[in-house]
C-alpha cells in the first residue's frame, strides 16, 4: 500500500466499531486518519460536508476516500459542493434516503446529487442491504461515473452482516489506490 497517499476513513451513522472492518484496516494503517465527522448518532448533512472539506484540505495532498453507508452520502454531497479535489472515493453499502427505514436521525441527505465526481470512484452494492437496492446504487453509480461492484448477498456490509476484516474489500482498496 503506497503511504505518500492521504487516506480518509468515513464511517456511516454511529461510527465504526470495534469490529468493523474500517476500524481494523485503519489498525492496520496508522497514517490513515478518521475522520470526525461530530455527530455521529443526529448527523446533519451540512455539518458533516463542513467536517470532511476541512480533513481534505489538511492532506498533504487529494486524498482517498474510504466510506461506508450514509458516509457515501457525504462524499456525493461533498464533491458537489467543494472546490477541493480528492484522489479517490471507494464506497460501500450506499442507503437510499428515500427508503423507508432510512434513519430519521440523519438531516439533509436528500436528495442526492446526481452530477458526475471529478475523481475515481468504486460503488459497492448488496443485493440484500437493508438501507439501499442494488437499482439505486447502480443509478447514482453512473450518475457519479463510479465503477458499481454488485458483492452479492451480503447485507450492510458491516460487521451484523459478518464483514469484520472484509479482506477481498482491502484487496480491491489496495488495487484502486495503486
Amino acid at each position: 500500500m503506497q503511504n505518500d497517499i492521504p487516506v480518509l476513513i468515513l464511517p456511516g451513522l454511529g461510527n465504526s466499531g470495534p469490529q468493523h472492518w474500517q476500524t481494523l484496516w485503519e489498525l492496520r494503517h496508522p497514517e490513515w486518519q478518521r475522520v470526525n465527522l461530530g455527530n455521529w448518532d443526529s448527523p446533519v448533512c451540512d455539518d458533516w460536508v463542513r467536517a470532511l472539506d476541512i480533513a481534505v484540505q489538511a492532506c498533504p495532498s487529494p486524498p482517498v476516500l474510504v466510506a461506508h453507508s450514509l458516509a457515501c452520502l457525504l462524499v456525493a454531497h461533498w464533491a458537489h459542493r467543494s472546490a477541493l479535489a480528492a484522489k479517490g472515493a471507494f464506497l460501500v453499502a450506499l442507503p437510499d434516503p428515500q427508503r423507508a427505514g432510512f434513519p430519521a436521525a440523519a438531516r439533509g441527505f436528500a436528495p442526492v446529487p446526481m452530477a458526475p465526481f471529478t475523481f475515481r470512484s468504486l460503488v459497492f452494492a448488496s443485493a440484500n442491504d437493508p438501507f439501499g437496492s442494488l437499482a439505486h446504487a447502480k443509478n447514482c453509480a453512473m450518475a457519479w461515473g463510479s465503477t458499481f461492484v454488485d458483492i452479492g448477498q451480503a447485507g450492510h456490509i458491516n460487521t451484523d452482516s459478518g464483514y469484520g476484516e472484509w479482506n477481498e474489500g482491502y484487496a480491491l482498496l489496495q488495487q484502486f489506490i495503486a
